[in-house]
Parts: C-alpha cells; structure tokens; sequence
C-alpha cells in the first residue's frame, strides 16, 4: 500500500461525499457517489489508512465525519478478521484523534465528537477489560491534557454504559464481563466523574461569578473578556459530566450516590441555581431520587428534605418561575416538578415502613413549595402533582399529620380553579394558554389531557374529602350559591342553539361545569365517609331548594342544573316531603325546548338536557326505589300524561320514563300485581306491534321500506320528512319491549320472591327456578321481532337496496360518527354541542336502521338472563335465529355483523343453562362458526392481497378511505369472533373480563403483555367439548384458530394464543389426527412467528405454543421434524440433539425454560423482525476468555457419586 494510492482514493471519497451532500446534485450522480462510498467501506482493504486520512483536521467537518465513520465501520463489521497489530495501529490512532485531533471543545462540531466516541465504545465492546486492562488509565491520562479531551471521555463513558446496560446491544457474555468490570472500578470512575464535574464548575463560577455573588439586574461581572471562552470550556464540560452521570445514577450501587455523606446529592442541589447547568442537574437528581431498591438503602435520599437541599430546591423554582414564560425555564421547571413528586414517593415509602424514618421537619416547607406547583398557570404542571397528592392523602401516617391536614383546604381550594376548562392552545383568554401551546398541538389534544386530568382530580378530592368530608361539602355548598347568583356571562361567541345562550366555551358554563364536577366528587364522598347522624342534613336540603328554584333557559347550565339536583338527591331520604319537588323539576327538564314548539331539529345540547332527565329519573329510581315507591301512582300518572301526545318525546325519552316505572314496580314484590301493572304498560305497544299493518310491514322488506320512507325521493332534505311518525312507532315498540325486558325483575331474596309468587319450583341442583312477570308479553311480541330482524337482513340484498330511493341510497351505510370513532379521528370540539344530532334526513334514516338494529339484538341478548327457561324451551328456538338473525350474512357488512356477535349471541351463550347446549346452543352456533370461518379467511386473503399489490404500486394514502375503514372493521370483527369462541370453548370468566371489547374499539395501543404463560386450567367448558364433538364445527374452530394467527391483528393474535389454541387442540390429541393436519397447525404457529414475530407478547406467546405443540406431538409425528428443517438458518445439529432428547424421556431433565430457550434459538430464522431490522447488517463480538471462573459441576453426578470419601464436596465452594 503506497502514499499515493492512499492519497488518489481519499480525492475519489472527497469528491463523492461533496456530491452526496451537495443540494445540487441530480439523484443518480448522488446514488452513484453513495455506492461507490458504501462498496469502499465494505470491499476496499486500505479503509484504515484512507479513514485516518479523511479525519486530519485539516479537512472540512463533513469529510473528517465520513473518515471517522469508515473506521466505525472497520471496528463493528472487520474488527474479527484483522492481525493484532492493525488492531493496535488502529487503537493507537483513534487516541491520538482524541489527545489532538480534534477542534477545540467550543469549535468542534457535536456530531464529530459523537462519532470519535462511539469508535472508541466499539472498540471497548471488543476488547475490554481482557486484551485492554488500561483503558481507564488511559482515558484518565487524556482527560488531564484539557477540556477538549475531557468531554470526549466523558461522552466514551456515557456510551458505554448506554450500550452495555441501558439498551444492552451486545453479547450476554461481553455485557457481563464488561458490567461486572465497570461496577468492580465503580468507585473510582464515579469519584472521576465528581471530580471533574466538581473542578470545572468551581473554575466556572470562578470566572462567572456564582450567582449568590450577582445581583439580577447587573449582567455577570466578567474579570476579562479572555475569559469568556475558558468558562464556556468549562461550563460544557460540567454539562458533558452531569450528562454521564445522569447514564450512571440509574444502576450502580445506591452506596455510590450516597457516598461521602450525600455529597453528589448535595452538588447537584447547588447547582440547581446555575442557569447554564440546572436542566442536567435537575435530570441527574431526578433520576437518583426515582430509585427503587432495599428501602434501608434509600434512607439517606431523605437528605433532601433537610434545609439547605429544601432551600436549594425552592429558590430554585422561584427564579426559574420568576422569569416568565421562557422554554428553557420551563422545561427546568417540569424537571423540579418530577423532582418533587419522586421525592413525595420516597417519603411514602420511607415513612411508616421498618426503615424507622420519621417525618421529617421540612414537610410543610415541602408541601408548600408542592402547592406551587399545583397551582401554577401551567395546565401540565398541575397535573403532574396529582398523583403525588393522592399517594400522601393515602399514606397511613403521613395523612394523620396535621400540616398535611391543614393542606386540605389549601389543596381543594386550588382544585377548584384547576378544574375550571381554561388554556386551549388556540385562545388567550388564560395565562394558561402560553403554556399549553408549549405542550399541546391542538385544541383536541389538550381537551384529551383536561378530560382525564380532572378525572385524576376527582380522585385525589375525594380520597382528600375522606379525611376531612366537611370542608368539603362547605366549599361545594358556597361555590354553588355563589354560582346560582351570578350573571351568565356567554363570552365572545354565541351558540348556535339560541340567542345570548352559552357555548362550551363560555365564562358561565366552564365555571358551572367545574362547580358541578366539584360538589359531585365532594358530596357522595362525604355520604360514604360520615355516620348517619353526622350528615349536614339542614344545609344539604338547603341547597337542594336553591336548586330546585333555580330556572334558566340554557340546555349547558340546565344540564349542570340536573347533575347538582343528582348529587343533593341522597338529602331527600332525610326529608322524603321533597321528593314531590325533585320530581317536578326533572319532569320539566324531560320537555325542555329552547323555542316552544319549534320545527327546526333539536340540537344535540338539547338532546342531553333531555336526556341528562331522564337518566336521572332512572337513577333516581335505580338506586333508591323505596323512596319513590309511595309516589308511584304520582309518577304514573306524570308519564301517562307525557305518553299521550305522540309528538312531545322522542322514542328513547318514552321509553326511558316507562323503564323508570319498570323499576318501581320491581318493588310491589307482588307477581301478579306486576304482572297486571306490566300488561297495562305494554297494551298500546302490544297493539301497535300485533296490528295487521305491522304484521305485514314487518313480515316484508319491501313493504317495509315503504312503510319507513327510504323509498322516497325528498326535495327538502332538513325539514320534509313525511315517514317520520312510522319509523317512531317502530322505535317505540322495541324500545319499550327492550326496556321491560332491561328491568323487570324478580325480588333478590329468595324469601319475598317465594312470598310474592314468583318461584315456581326447584331445579335437580336445588337452585329455585323464578318467573318474570313480563314473561307473557314479551313472548307474544317474539314472533313480530324476529321477524322484523329478519326482514332488516335481507334489506342488504343487492335488489333490496336498489329500492331505496335517491336521497336514502346510503341510509344502510355507517354513520360518519362511527367511522371516524373506528378510524380513530378526533371530533371537532365545537360541533358536539351545537349541532343539531342529525344535520339531514338521509343522517336521520342512517340513525334509525342502526339504533333498530342494535336493539333488536339487546332484546334478545337481554331475554335470557331475564326471562330464563320461559325463553330458552320456546319452541323450535334455535331454527327460529336460524331463520332470523342468521339469515342473508353473506351480505350483511361487518359493521352490522359485530354487535350482533357482541350483544346478542355472546350474552346468549353467557347466560344459557347447559341443559340447552344441545337442544339450543349447539345447532345455531355450528353453522355460524363454519359461516364466520369462512367468511373472515375471505376478508384477510383480500386485505393480504392488497399489501403485495400496494407494495408494486403506490396506495391511495388518504388516512378516511375505505380501504383502512374496510381493514379496521375486518380486525374489528375478528377480535369479536375470536372473543366470541373464547367464551363459548374456553374462559367462563369471559363475561366480566370481555366486556371491555365494547370500548376497545379503535384501541390498538393495549399494552402487549410479555408475560404470556397460558394460565394451566385453561380447560374447554362443557359447550366447548360440546361443539368439538361435531366434526364440521371442529374443522371450523380449528381452523380459525390457527389460521388468525397469521392475520395482521397484533392483538387477535396475542389473545388468540394464550387462550384458545392449545385447548381446542388438546381436545382432539387423543382421537387420530392425519400427519397433514399436524404440519398445519404447526406451520400455522410459525407462520404467525414470521408475521407477529417483532411484537415481544405475540412472539413470546407463540414460541411458547409452537413448544407445546413440537414436545406433544413430535413422539408421534415424524413430520414435524420436517416442518422443522425447512425453517430458514436452522443448525441441523442443534436440531438432531434437542430431537434426541426429546424422543429419549430420560434424557429430559433439563428444566422446561432451558428447553424452551432451546427451542427458541432454533426457530430463530422464522421469527419476524422489525422493518427497520430486516436488512441491517448483523455485527458479530466475540466472547473473549472468560474473567470469572465458572465451577458448577451437576450436583446429582459428578461431584458426589465419584469421591467416596467427600473430598469433593469441597470442590463446591472454591470460586
């Protein structure tokens, strides 16, 4: 290799990096120039010579940063291959590039000290502390010649110790020695680091002047402007030792930080007031103050709550503060705000534990500056304390303490402006706003934070009301006297519901939102906290009269109105002569219009108002039904009177009244009389339904179609709407027999049910056998409303829906709200109230077939569990939802397809006696499992097809389009099937656990859990063994199953194979399984490892199943073995051992994780990676020899059974 050479190459690389970082330069001359620059790095064998040479200083900063990174390159990928002495030659080299290389610490650009760093860390990685035991010295040595090298060897030791413990990017047995190596000289690498931190600050602060000795309003008293580049030298270099310590802090020895009396700790405290240094500091105490551990070890932490670091702390804070809004500061002050919630959390670890740590003096100094923070202008500041304030107000000592106590009122009275909705990014009417423009992107993203945040709040009120109810329940009572008497201020904008009435971002509404909110928490804490006697009952009804008095015109305020009437309502079973009242003024509320008698739609604000009554009405009669009881005839007669104007409620708001009826009439605890009450309630519901009209409307789509109006063609699309009294007499119908069915019950204890008639016998198990008084109406009405669920599957018929008319040809599609709920899509904020609920009639139509459908399947979700054996022997039942609800899917979309799953069959197989699995159960759930087996492995073909396709082609990237919409709702319906089959084979405990599906909609983030051991009782359930037994519906489970594994549905998959795979599986071991099926399911697991393999739980809990399957069945089935050897990069002799082992019992002793691990590492080659790891080149680092000597001869053999005598028991305890 000559000089020339060397120096001709380096021109070429010269010249090819200026055209790669040119802005001017034409792509292919860039792509031309980048290969030839990445074939030298991997091809040419002077890369060392040419990479020393691109990085003399003399060369521009991006070149120097391209040599350096050539030598990177040599040291992670030729590191193995290259003699010792280019090894040395090469170590040699990049030492001197840090000793004087390099630009001055000021000049030299940050990414080529970053590079310089990482070759050396490699270089570590490889060779340390074996081949290299000097390292440190060496390090040592060049931090001595200055500032320059010192922040390199503090960004070295930085990387690796991110590199070794942090991310642990290497070998198990490297990381192990190099750990080991670094805790081994732990105390004087962390003495260097304080040390040096220690020194350049002092020279800093020399220079500077500390700031105790500078007055604000003088600028720094500079000795010489010559300076000015010293103390910055020194300055980054106490940044870069803050920065290595902060790498540090996290893992070494707690003993290391508290060295010395606390002296780290003590320093940064210090150094918390030096603007330049206090984000660093703040960073490292942070760290240090989050540690857990032995408690005894973290005692000594609680030196920060001692005067000079509580003074340090707070000063801190101020003048940060004091400065306004600047980020630097800001971000400073979140900083200290974690501070001091870690600390909160070590001072209810430490206090009342066997550590004997008493409360220390500073408390109140600490809950003071607490305080601050939670009562600071920033919306995120103040979240941020919440927890901390609810772990104190839950600490067993630490509540009993009279200065936290004292805080109660300080703390409520800073909630009650906290819970004000104020600091919209967008507005300025807060000094909140500056904030959130800092941490917010939009309107909707705060609204996101305010929402929960003020559920976190409510928490932490009423854990602080449990332990002083009464101050409490005063400042709910003066807000809201205080709020009923102030003027409705309705701010800039006006609402679109009406003239001069607020919006939700008026003055008067976000104050009265957030009293309501207030007492709502405060009042029902108190009822759970006080004793009877101890209740303000004379106040509480004093201000439910205000209350009750108080009238306004505005749907918001009204609506906070009912909830404030809600909360007081407890008051009432004092003084029962109220109720009347309470009655009349929600009786109003169920009526509210803004205009009476106004044509135009309702908006939604008006909606809740009537809503928000009837609810309250129900609640009322929920939970306190004894109350209402001798005011039922009132009530009665109150909603007869509503119900006779056809016009005045809508559907749901009539319905939800006669549900409230429902409940009291629950309390006759009398069957017949219930039943007579029942029959009278339903009669005009009976007769509307049971008409011929309805009859014939439901029994056929076309007719119905008309009946309803979607065949019409409709000029003015808001206002006309000639069908709209047909389609609410349907509505009523089903809502009403929806709500009886909801609520009628019989007496929960078995002695009134037996008295009032409603037992009519026993079962074999001694169980009573109940009747529901609604029994006989619902049924009667059965027929009409499985014939109606049946006509409104076959409106999807391609003829049926060329039917409808022009303006309803979409009134069967999803309604935009459900799109972008399943999309994902935020809500504008302002629209939600103001709106009317349907803006046009085709909207309107949508609402109708939708709301029909979900509730035709609620009824008969609800019929079992209500009306028990009456429901389950109704003749021929099964053939009947065969004919019905199962009738046409093929077209039916899968948004209509999920709730039918979720609300009608799921609660169904929940809520079915196994008496009826056979005779019920099993007939209509066969074929539906074959029909969705089917159906779903359609959809993902489709969806699979069209990736490789996009992959050729570039997709539409439009997030709403129909594609995503289309793959969501498939995702969507295949966690409903295979929920579905988990609760009919598998979990029983599905009903509590799975109901949280419904929220779950467009929620991909659950966290993966990596723990993912199948629980062992995972046994089928007798429907489970049931359906098995049937070879078509087995096929189909089966199928399904493991076939899902392979879909694009992280979570499907993951609950798919820690619940359902393996024991449908173990059901059909023992019969004889054709070898072709086996290499099935076994290739279905490794198939799902290749497409779900980048996902730690699916990967986890798929390499676990893949295990049971090879270790159950390759005894029998040589095949799998075969599956096996396909696999791409498997070690044949790996395979041939862990085989052997497995055929031979006795050879199984090794313990089931060390085999799993074994099986693991051999399926390796089918386990997908991350895009972003599917091309990267590997990096090999060799073991070097071992540092610690492993002696671990196997107990039961070796050492015992050779030495007669015992001398080798010795052997054991050598090191």
């Amino acid at each position: 290799m000559s000089a020339e050479q060397v120096s001709s190459l380096c021109e070429q690389l010269v010249k090819a990096v200026t055209v790669i970082m040119d802005p001017a330069s034409t792509q292919r001359y860039r792509l031309e120039a980048l290969k030839f620059c990445e074939e030298f790095k991997e091809k040419c064998p002077i890369c060392v010579p040419c990479g020393l040479k691109l990085a003399e200083k003399t060369q521009t900063a991006i070149v120097r940063h391209f040599g350096l990174q050539i030598l990177e390159h040599v040291v992670k990928f030729r590191w193995n291959s290259m003699p010792r002495l280019e090894k040395v030659y090469l170590k040699n080299n990049v030492m001197g590039l840090i000793s004087n290389g390099t630009q001055n610490i000021l000049e030299e650009e940050s990414h080529i000290k970053d590079v310089l760093s990482r070759i050396v860390v490699e270089m570590i990685k490889r060779e340390w502390p074996q081949h290299w035991p000097d390292m440190l010295k060496e390090l040592d040595t060049l931090s001595k010649q200055g500032e320059t090298q010192t922040e390199l060897v503090m960004f070295i030791l930085l990387r690796l110790a991110e590199d070794v413990v942090t991310f642990q990017t290497l070998p198990t047995q490297r990381r192990r020695d190099i750990q080991q190596t670094l805790t081994q000289n732990m105390e004087k690498i962390f003495s260097f680091l304080l040390t040096t931190l220690q020194q350049n600050v002092n020279k800093y602060r020399r220079m500077v002047g500390a700031p105790q000795e500078r007055d604000a309003l003088t600028t720094p008293q500079k000795t010489d402007l010559a300076q000015e580049p010293k103390a910055q030298a020194n300055c980054r270099v106490g940044i870069a030792a803050l920065n290595t310590l902060a790498g540090y802090i996290d893992w070494v020895a707690m003993s290391h930080i508290t060295a010395d009396n606390c002296k780290l700790l003590e320093m940064l405290c210090l150094l918390l007031n030096e603007p330049e240094l206090q984000v660093g500091a703040a960073e490292c105490l942070l760290i240090a103050v989050s540690r857990k551990g032995k408690l005894e070890d973290r005692k000594p932490l609680m030196v920060l709550f001692g005067d000079v670091a509580m003074h340090y702390i707070l000063s801190a804070a101020q003048t940060a503060d004091g400065e306004g809004l600047v980020e630097k500061h800001y971000v400073f002050l979140k900083r200290l705000c974690q501070v001091l919630c870690a600390l909160g959390s070590q001072l209810c670890a430490l206090v009342g534990s066997d550590s004997d740590v008493d409360t220390p003096a500073n408390l109140g100094k600490y809950l003071d500056s607490f305080l601050a923070f939670t009562t600071h202008p920033s919306q995120f500041l103040r979240s941020s304390t919440q927890i901390t304030w609810g772990a104190l107000f839950r600490h067993e000592i630490l509540s009993r303490d009279p200065l936290l106590l004292a805080m109660i009122p300080k703390y409520l009275r800073a909630s009650m402006t906290n819970l004000v909705k104020v600091g919209f990014p967008s507005k300025t009417d807060s000094p909140s706003c500056e904030y959130s423009r800092f941490d917010f992107d939009s309107d909707e993203d705060f609204n996101a934070f305010f929402n929960s945040f003020r559920a976190q709040q409510g928490e932490v009120m009423r854990m602080a009301c449990r332990l002083d109810p009464r101050t409490g329940f005063q400042m709910a009572g003066e807000w809201l006297k205080y709020q009923l008497a102030a003027a409705v201020d309705i701010g800039p904008m006006n609402s679109k519901t009406g003239e001069g009435l607020c919006s939700i971002f008026s003055p008067s509404f976000v104050q009265w939102d957030a009293m309501t909110f207030f007492s709502e928490s405060v009042i029902s804490q108190m009822f759970r906290t006080l004793d009877k006697e101890e209740i303000p009952v004379n106040d509480g009804i004093e201000l439910l009269q205000l209350v009750l008095n108080f009238e306004t015109k505005d749907p918001l305020i009204l609506s906070c109105v009912l909830t404030n009437v809600s909360a007081l309502f407890p008051f009432v079973t004092y003084r029962p002569e109220y109720l009347p009242q309470v009655l009349s003024k929600l009786f109003t509320a169920v009526t509210f219009e803004v205009i009476e008698e106004s044509k135009a739609p309702r908006t939604r604000a008006v909606k809740n108002v009537r809503r928000h009554a009837c609810s309250s009405i129900i609640k009322m009669c929920r939970d306190y039904p004894q109350l209402v009881l001798p005011n039922f005839e009132m009530l009665y007669n109150h909603v007869k009177q509503l119900l006779s104007n056809e016009l005045l409620l809508t559907q749901m708001e009539k319905c939800a009244l006669m549900e409230a009826l429902v409940l009291i009439s629950n309390q006759f605890k009398d069957y017949q009389r219930q039943k007579v009450f029942l029959e009278e309630l339903m009669s005009p519901v009976a007769n509307l339904w049971l008409s011929e009209e309805m009859q014939r409307v439901l029994s056929d789509p076309e007719a119905f179609i008309s009946y309803v109006g979607a065949d019409n063609k409709i000029a003015d699309p808001v206002l006309e709407d000639p069908s709209g009294l047909n389609r609410s007499r349907i509505s009523f119908c089903v809502y009403t027999i929806l709500g009886v069915v909801k609520r009628a019950r019989w007496p929960t204890t078995l002695e009134e049910a037996k008295a009032g008639g409603f037992v009519i016998g026993c079962m074999p198990s001694g169980n009573p056998i109940y009747r529901n008084p609604c029994t006989e109406q619902v049924l009667k009405l059965l027929d009409n409303l499985l014939a109606l669920i049946r006509t409104h599957n076959n409106l999807y018929m391609p003829e049926m829906v060329a039917k409808l008319g022009e303006t309803f040809a979409k009134a069967l599609d999803m309604l935009e709200v459900e799109k972008n709920a399943i999309l994902g899509l935020p809500q504008p904020l302002l629209e939600l109230y103001d709106s009317p609920v349907y803006k046009t009639i085709l909207e309107r139509m949508q609402g109708f077939f939708c709301t029909l459908y979900d509730n035709c399947f609620h009824i008969l979700g609800n019929a079992g569990p209500s009306m028990q054996q009456d429901f389950y022997t109704v003749d021929g039942l099964a053939s009947q939802f065969l004919n019905s609800a199962f009738v046409n899917l093929n077209n039916i979309p899968d948004y209509r397809l999920r709730p039918m799953l979720r609300v009608f069959v799921k609660p169904l197989v929940l809520s079915c006696p196994s008496d009826h699995y056979e005779t019920l159960l099993c007939p209509m759930l066969g074929p539906l499992f074959t029909y969705l087996h089917v159906r779903l492995s359609q959809k993902w073909q489709v969806i699979s097809q069209r990736s490789i396709l996009c992959e050729e082609d570039t997709a539409d990237d439009n997030p709403e389009s129909q594609e995503m919409l289309e793959e969501q709702l498939v995702r969507l319906l295949t966690r409903e099937v295979m929920d579905l089959i988990t609760v009919c084979c598998v979990s029983k405990k599905g009903a509590a656990e799975h109901n949280s599906s419904a929220v779950a909609d467009g929620d991909d983030d659950e966290m993966m859990s990596t723990d993912v051991t199948p629980p062992s009782s995972a046994e089928l359930t007798e429907l489970g063994k049931s359906l098995m037994k049937q070879e078509d519906v087995c096929t189909a489970l089966l199928i399904t199953a493991y076939r899902s594994l392979s879909w694009k549905d992280t979570l499907s998959c993951q609950r798919t194979t820690t619940q359902l795979c393996w024991p449908l599986l173990k059901q059909v071991l023992t019969g004889s399984l054709l070898p072709d099926a086996v290499t099935w399911f076994f290739t279905g697991v490794l198939k799902g490892l290749q497409t779900h393999g980048q996902h730690d739980g699916c990967m986890a809990a798929l390499v676990h199943l893949a295990f049971q399957i090879y270790e159950a069945l390759r005894p029998r089935y040589a095949e799998l073995k075969a599956v096996m050897e396909q696999i791409p990069e498997i070690q044949k002799e790996s395979l041939e051992q862990f085989d052997s082992k497995l055929l031979n019992p006795t050879l199984l002793k090794v313990a089931d994780k060390r085999r799993k691990d074994n099986f693991k590492r051999l399926i390796a080659g089918c386990i997908g990676k991350p895009l972003g790891e599917q091309f990267r080149k590997e990096v090999h680092i060799r073991n070097l020899p071992s540092l610690f000597k492993k002696v671990k001869p196997s107990l039961e053999t070796d050492v015992l059974e050779n030495n007669e005598d015992g001398e080798g028991l010795t052997a054991l305890f050598e090191p």
